[in-house]
């Protein structure tokens, strides 16, 4: 699993820290991938972040 994040839809709110902090650290314009390729054992939330992000910036790509 790979995280992608769309800089250009992103606004820095800051739900996807919220549901994984491991993966993501919100900045005050945009987020930061901490993990781009996180472990399986993640998955749950880092879906939960990529389903409340309000601007539909995050997507999960199958490797």
């Amino acid at each position: 699993m790979r995280v992608v994040v769309d800089l250009d839809l992103c606004q820095g709110h800051g739900m996807c820290e919220m549901e994984a902090p491991d993966v993501f650290e919100a900045g005050r314009d945009a987020v930061t991938l901490l993990d781009e390729t996180p472990d399986e054992s993640r998955r749950a939330e880092v879906e939960a972040a990529v389903r409340y992000c309000p601007t539909q910036a995050l997507k999960i790509v199958e490797d």
